[in-house]
């Protein structure tokens, strides 16, 4: 990965972060983006203090022009694109028939409608370079979580399109990567998105006894370097998708069952 160029979406905490010290140390130079300038700044001083070659750029993934206007600071800076991993996204927390649907769309806006948008810009680059693009989707993209209806449907469908990516980009030898971490401890469910659009403000999981944003990290890496085309993490993970594509009825009870336990959980 030394001198290769990387984008990361979301890149200014948690697992994207992550990702930017764990390529960053290995000799990538990276451009981090976020929506928040304050957030993004003290992460990019924070990992230019450790040797890492990066740069931020306030964008919101939503915004199809700003996609357009990351490719080309990107290009701008270091000359061209290689790897681009798309890992901004918000998550949402309510029954279906309570929410706004206004939250659903914004959650599909940033988590599906952010990605296209990006790699539409990026691909030019990452196609001339032979480069990657990663999706971080998650095992809400494989089994559909109750009260996370639009977080669930905005994943299923990140996995859809980069499953036709991959086979699209199959002559051209471009590495597509659909990354599914599992709980992984993260400011994630702080921000998650209530019913009527306002911020969860807190995690209604036990977050210490999730994998790590930098275990995470590093195992992205190395799928990348290995051009590996599927990563599903945590054994809990890869035994919910198992189970779900053979015994989908009893998952419903059991997944069920898992999710009504959190505190004030809104199923009954």
């Amino acid at each position: 990965m030394k001198d290769k160029v990387v984008i990361i979406t979301g890149g200014s905490s948690g697992i994207g972060k992550a990702m930017a010290e764990e390529f960053g140390k290995h000799g990538s130079k990276i451009l981090i983006t976020g929506r928040h300038t304050s957030d993004l700044d003290k992460a990019v001083d924070e990992l230019r203090k450790k040797g890492i070659t990066i740069d931020g750029f306030q964008a919101d993934v939503s915004l199809e022009e700003d996609n357009k206007q990351m490719a080309i600071r990107a290009v701008g800076l270091y000359g061209k694109i290689d790897i681009l991993i798309n890992n901004a996204g918000i998550t949402m927390r309510a029954l279906f028939e309570e929410v706004d649907l206004a939250v659903m769309k914004k959650v599909m806006d940033t988590n599906f409608f952010g990605v296209i948008y990006a790699t539409k810009y990026c691909l030019p680059e990452i196609i001339k370079n032979k480069g990657t693009v990663i999706g971080i989707s998650s095992i809400a993209g494989y089994r559909g979580l109750p009260a996370r209806a639009g977080y669930s449907a905005s994943k299923f469908a990140l996995i859809g399109f980069l499953e036709v990516l991959r086979t699209e980009m199959l002559k051209k030898d471009v590495h597509v990567l659909t990354a599914c971490p599992g709980f992984t401890a993260s400011n994630t469910r702080i921000r998650a998105l209530t019913k009527d659009g306002s911020v969860q403000g807190g995690s209604p999981r036990d977050e210490e006894n999730m994998m790590t944003a930098e275990e995470c990290a590093a195992h992205i890496y190395r799928a990348t370097v290995r051009r590996k085309k599927i990563i599903i993490l945590t054994r809990q993970g890869k035994l919910t998708v198992f189970l779900n594509k053979w015994f989908p009825v009893f998952m419903d009870k059991i997944v069920y069952n898992v999710m009504a336990k959190e505190p004030d959980s809104p199923l009954k």
